[in-house]
């Protein structure tokens, strides 16, 4: 039997209007969803179409057309008469940026088939992917004729991440001359855009500021983006060009450089590890900074390579030191001037005279002079053009250091001025409270005889010796500027008696013009006469080596500092030759670079001849030197790590220690008693050796 449980449950009883309830209920329940989420519709179209219409139009925009910023053109860097010594041309450039390309090695190897590419450049370009940060762009090639550029660009489409560019590059004129002076443009480095997050910094072709000028005005050189519209397809191949945003360019900067003077002063230095320095003995203008040798910035623009790297770093000449600046040499006898000067403002008769038999003994050592016969009775103006050691030893322990160093400091030396530069070495001037100082230790009297005559602990740097020569010529507190524009500052009084400099003046005079240590610094003319001190700064003990020949490192600096018209001071220039052997080296290059200054034609004679012996202009001798490297290592130089790079040029901005404490000072020979024993300068490897006319020698 079943049971039916259905009858146990009442039906409910169901009607018209029961029917017609429950269908409103569902219809208000159903129309409520969907009416809300038609306002959540409506807010959400509200809100993209009133609130955020700028960023869907701007991404709608993006997507049709295409925005890229066109690099700036850079602020030219112009001499004391408008010519360039930094400019830009036009340039067809090939770029790659890394993270774009999706077969990097297929790339790489088309780009070098359509260039031409010699193994050492494709060497050199997968150098600098390895290096490469994948979104910053890598110079492929530049400066290239309209074949290779076309070629490259018609076949864009199938190379992706490869940039061609019709620019402008940076270009120095007359290259190795101004390396160190203007510096050199390269790609941002990642640390270098991390403080500087500019754009432009990303931009394929864009180079900024690395070195000296360059890079300390790298906000005034860089100039305005330009940008450029163009509406794209789907695939980014462009339709039309929309619009153009020129770019503005950078400010330009003019320095108190002459272009003239500062191409001749590097070039007359020739085979020769040097720095000259020109000045305007009214004004303080620097005409010339040359520090020689040196490197190409044109080549540094373009990315050097692992061979060029190389060349420059194996040469024991340093080219990548500013040796302007950053070299820091004992002064030697160019400071007797300056010592004879303390002399006088401490109450020292001129005329007080003491003889000189070859030295002077000192306690229980004898320091020697230079002239091991002696110079017989010697006052001060002939303790300067005779550049006798025993004047100054004697005068100088009756005296004292503090006097000198006084002076030393009155007239530039150990000094730090305000240029547009990275970085100077001040060096060191000596004197009993510097060294308890430096050394804990008592001043002694021998430390005053090296001082005295520019040994010792003595250390200067070219720069600051030009400005002692210019101090000297004008009894006034001449302070160097590189920027033009300072032409009406009247500079302070020396405070030196003028009667105290007319006598160093006549006794500088003497040493070119009259019975003086440098008869043949005498400039050419008969109406302009040079007034100048020879040094010659000892490098190694005489147990090591005379000084004159031997290794090149164990040669004596040479140095000069000097003044024209002697009667009416104009120029001043300073010289320091590395290892040149003596003074004999120095003063032929200030004496050729006055005479190109009061007459460039007959400064050029001389020039040409040098340069016919020495194999080409310093550019010529570069690149005949980068040719011999490629012939001898190919591509099998040394890859150079981006720390060892930065650790080498860290370390040609150290100057090394020239410090030589000598027990019993000498000053070494002003010149060599016969100037054909004067040792030829060590050349380069593709120049020919060669001695200076002015010290009468032929090659060795």
């Amino acid at each position: 039997m079943k049971f039916n449980f259905r009858r146990l449950i009442r039906a409910p009883h169901v009607t018209n209007g029961t029917l017609r309830n429950s269908f409103d209920r569902r219809t208000i329940v159903v129309g409520g969803i969907q009416g809300g989420i038609g306002c959540l519709l409506a807010a959400r179209m509200t809100y993209l179409s009133v609130f955020e219409n700028e960023k869907y139009k701007l991404k709608a925009e993006s997507n049709r057309v295409n925005l890229s910023l066109i690099p700036p053109r850079r602020g030219w860097i112009l001499d004391r008469h408008g010519q360039p010594l930094a400019s830009n041309r036009a340039d067809f450039r090939v770029d790659v940026i890394p993270e774009r390309m999706s077969d990097p090695e297929r790339t790489i190897a088309e780009l070098g088939k359509l260039l031409s590419l010699t193994p050492i450049a494709m060497q050199d370009l997968q150098d600098k992917l390895d290096r490469s940060h994948g979104f910053a762009p890598v110079e492929v090639a530049s400066r290239l004729d309209w074949e290779r550029f076309a070629s490259v660009s018609v076949r864009l489409p199938d190379l992706p991440g490869v940039v061609t560019q019709r620019g402008y590059s940076r270009f120095y004129p007359t290259g190795p001359s101004v390396g160190h002076l203007i510096g050199y443009v390269g790609a941002a480095s990642a640390e270098e855009y991390e403080k500087d997050h500019d754009p432009v910094l990303l931009t394929p072709g864009y180079k900024l500021g690395k070195d000296a000028l360059e890079k300390f005005y790298e906000k005034d050189l860089r100039g305005t983006p330009g940008a450029r519209r163009v509406e794209v397809t789907a695939s980014g191949r462009i339709v039309r060009d929309l619009d153009t945003r020129e770019d503005v360019p950078g400010k330009t900067i003019k320095t108190t450089i002459d272009a003239a003077i500062q191409d001749y002063a590097a070039r007359r230095i020739g085979p020769e590890s040097a720095a000259v320095v020109v000045m305007d003995c009214q004004t303080g203008d620097v005409l010339a900074m040359a520090s020689m040798p040196s490197f190409d910035p044109n080549s540094f623009s373009d990315g050097i390579g692992r061979l060029e790297w190389k060349m420059l770093s194996d040469d024991d000449h340093v080219p990548l030191r500013n040796k302007v600046l950053r070299g820091l040499y004992p002064p030697g006898s160019t400071v007797k001037p300056m010592v004879a000067l303390s002399f006088m403002e401490a109450g020292l008769d001129p005329n007080e005279s003491v003889f000189c038999g070859g030295g002077l003994r000192v306690g229980n050592r004898v320091f020697h002079c230079w002239q091991r016969r002696g110079h017989g009775q010697v006052n001060m103006a002939k303790g300067i053009y005779q550049s006798c050691d025993v004047y100054f030893y004697h005068f100088a322990q009756r005296i004292g250091m503090d006097p000198i160093a006084a002076m030393a400091k009155r007239l530039g030396l150990g000094q730090e001025f305000p240029l547009p530069v990275a970085g100077q070495s001040y060096g060191t001037v000596p004197s009993p409270a510097w060294k308890l100082k430096k050394y804990d230790k008592q001043w002694q009297t021998f430390d005053t005889v090296n001082a005295t005559i520019g040994q010792g602990y003595f250390l200067v740097n070219p720069l600051q010796q030009a400005i002692q020569a210019s101090r000297i010529a004008s009894g006034r507190i001449i302070m160097p500027k590189m920027i033009h524009g300072h032409e009406h500052e009247k500079q302070a009084s020396l405070g030196v008696p003028e009667e105290h400099l007319a006598y160093i003046r006549q006794a500088m005079s003497d040493v070119a013009n009259g019975p003086g240590s440098a008869p043949h610094a005498r400039l050419p003319f008969p109406d302009i006469k040079l007034a100048g001190k020879t040094g010659t700064a000892q490098v190694v003990g005489l147990n090591v080596g005379n000084g004159k020949g031997g290794l090149w490192k164990h040669r004596d600096h040479g140095h000069f500092i000097c003044f024209a018209p002697a009667d009416n001071p104009r120029y001043a220039c300073s010289v320091v030759v590395e290892h040149g052997g003596g003074s004999g080296a120095a003063y032929p290059i200030a004496r050729d670079v006055l005479t190109y200054i009061f007459d460039k034609e007959k400064g050029m004679e001389v020039l040409t001849e040098l340069e016919t012996k020495w194999g080409g202009t310093a550019k010529e001798r570069l690149d005949a030197r980068f040719r011999a490297y490629s012939a001898q290592y190919g591509v099998g130089a040394p890859k150079v790590s981006p720390e060892e790079e930065r650790r080498k040029l860290q370390g040609a901005d150290q100057p090394d220690d020239p410090r030589q404490p000598i027990s019993e000072a000498q000053s070494p020979a002003p010149e060599p008693a016969d100037e054909a024993d004067r040792p030829a300068p060590a050349p380069s490897p593709t120049a020919t050796p060669a001695t200076s006319p002015g010290a009468g020698g032929s090659p060795q």
